[in-house]
């Protein structure tokens, strides 16, 4: 695929890779994210000592600061302008900027405006009214995906299986149900596992009191409380917009994960290095899976992404239970990209390089942007 854009950039298009015939620019990228308090990112220092168990990953002391910083200098070198913006919780910074610079793509990293997760989709409402090409999801889909309630609805009526769940938008002398404990409770409208810890499963009425009325004076929100799914966890890269594509399937191996500790992916295993889930989730892929499952879990991350309107790049996790059933737990737009995370993960055994990753999902939002 080539094509002529105002006389000035020339592009080839062919499998996994991009090329530019550069007569007077480069395209321009704005790498935009939000991060008010960057000095809230410093890793603390811990002794050996405190540490009681044998850790599987190592510490990495880097800032999110330091890797867009990192992920714009390569994406320079592979031939693009690129910058780093971060908004500080001021979107006229934006506005700004995007008057001065007139960046051809907008790769959008902003996940939470004033402290409040559901402002991202207004932050990208603001890209489509002023016509900004950007990559990742559109406002609706954030919305959907981020409203975990509306969202498991979507999937069901579609029939795509998700834990049977019961939501608490208020308090109550008694959470009367007809789910099968153990239950999960989650935080309604949080994403990133915010909320989600070992305490957060519960085995009986009172635990689920307990944790649920937690919820509500923690995180000023609903509850949502959904059958826990004992099995494998799978997480489903898909990279695409019009013609998605699933990539090799990653699995959560919990084999190592101590008795006192559920098999969850929660929110200590994602982000805190000294954690002992975060040494005990270890991540495999391509998973090992039979072929038939494979290719259905593929075919249901596919069905998931279409129905939930992302796009570009998106996560779906599932749970594969001892019946072979594939449940979907969450559809995750915009996910985590740095190099080790999940999706490179998974896109690197497909076999794209982390820069080329990156640029394909920029040349989606730019194609898209002209086709408009």
């Amino acid at each position: 695929m080539h094509a002529n854009i105002n006389n000035q950039i020339v592009f080839y298009a062919s499998s996994d890779r991009y090329f530019w015939n550069m007569k007077e620019k480069k395209l321009k990228v704005a790498i935009v994210y939000n991060e008010p308090h960057p000095e809230m990112y410093k890793i603390p220092s811990k002794k050996e000592g405190t540490i009681d168990f044998e850790p599987y990953f190592e510490v990495e002391k880097i800032t999110p600061m330091e890797e867009y910083d990192l992920m714009a200098k390569r994406l320079s070198k592979s031939g693009f302008d690129t910058y780093c913006l971060n908004i500080k919780d001021n979107i006229f910074a934006f506005i700004e900027d995007y008057r001065m610079n007139k960046p051809d793509v907008v790769f959008n990293f902003v996940e939470i405006y004033k402290d409040k997760p559901y402002l991202e989709m207004n932050v990208v409402s603001l890209f489509e009214l002023l016509g900004v090409t950007y990559t990742g999801a559109p406002p609706m889909a954030l919305a959907n995906c981020q409203n975990k309630q509306l969202a498991k609805r979507i999937l069901s009526s579609a029939g795509i299986l998700t834990p049977h769940f019961i939501f608490f938008d208020k308090p109550h002398k008694r959470y009367q149900h007809n789910l099968n404990y153990p239950l999960i409770v989650k935080p309604a409208f949080e994403d990133a596992s915010v909320g989600i810890e070992n305490s957060a499963i519960v085995t009986d009425d009172k635990s689920l009191k307990k944790r649920v009325e937690f919820v509500f004076q923690h995180f000023k929100q609903p509850a949502l409380c959904e059958e826990f799914i004992d099995g494998r966890e799978l997480n489903v890269a898909v990279l695409g917009d019009d013609n998605p594509l699933a990539l090799p399937i990653s699995e959560i191996d919990f084999s190592q994960m101590p008795d006192h500790l559920y098999n969850i992916v929660s929110y200590q295993a994602k982000w805190d290095p000294f954690h002992e889930a975060y040494h005990k989730t270890i991540p495999i892929c391509p998973a090992k899976l039979p072929k038939k499952i494979e290719l259905k879990a593929k075919e249901i991350a596919l069905k998931a992404f279409k129905l939930m309107g992302v796009r570009d790049y998106a996560r779906v996790d599932m749970r594969l239970n001892k019946e072979n059933k594939l449940y979907v737990l969450e559809v995750n737009p915009n996910p985590d990209l740095t190099e080790d995370a999940g999706f490179m993960r998974s896109s690197k055994a497909a076999g794209y390089s982390y820069v080329n990753t990156l640029r394909k999902i920029i040349m989606l939002a730019y194609r898209r942007g002209k086709r408009k």
